[in-house]
């Protein structure tokens, strides 16, 4: 049974949501603490890392990530340095216009993978700042786990 990718419409709905007002080095630790908690209750082989303007402000590798993990986290968190988005818009962006990431930008795929798991830190009236990734799961997996800890760090 193949997942159903959200479509790019839904995957701007969730950056419009997905807004601080101001991102600072305790939401990092917080947010970070949140995805590693919540991944250690499942037993998650995961890696995550949250950035802001190029400074990693957390990393966390859970028991059975690697560090292939880590390449995969530098990879996605170029495609959303280099297009503003969540690397899995970018990803759906090209699909829904016909091609691939790869076909339609011709990037190096040793830099850059539009796979899900990258979300853009992105501050109301000022964009993007930083990056929220994980990786060691599916695709869709990892960009919802990054989604719902976005959500509730957000709500409280």
């Amino acid at each position: 049974m193949t997942e159903t990718f959200p479509t790019v419409a839904e995957l701007s709905a969730e950056e419009e949501e997905l807004q601080f007002s101001s991102f600072t080095n305790d939401d990092a630790w917080e947010l970070g603490a949140a995805l590693v908690a919540a991944a250690r209750a499942d037993r998650l082989p995961v890696a995550i890392a949250i950035t802001r303007n190029g400074h990693r402000l957390f990393a966390a590798a859970l028991t059975g990530a690697t560090p292939d993990n880590d390449t995969w986290l530098a990879r996605k968190r170029a495609v959303v340095h280099r297009f503003g988005h969540s690397s899995l818009h970018v990803r759906q962006a090209s699909i829904e216009r016909g091609t691939t990431f790869e076909a339609e930008f011709g990037l190096s795929p040793q830099r850059y993978a539009a796979h899900g798991g990258a979300f853009p830190v992105l501050v109301r009236s000022v964009g993007p700042v930083g990056v929220v990734a994980l990786s060691g799961l599916p695709q869709l997996d990892d960009h919802r786990r990054v989604v719902a800890a976005l959500r509730a760090h957000l709500r409280r």
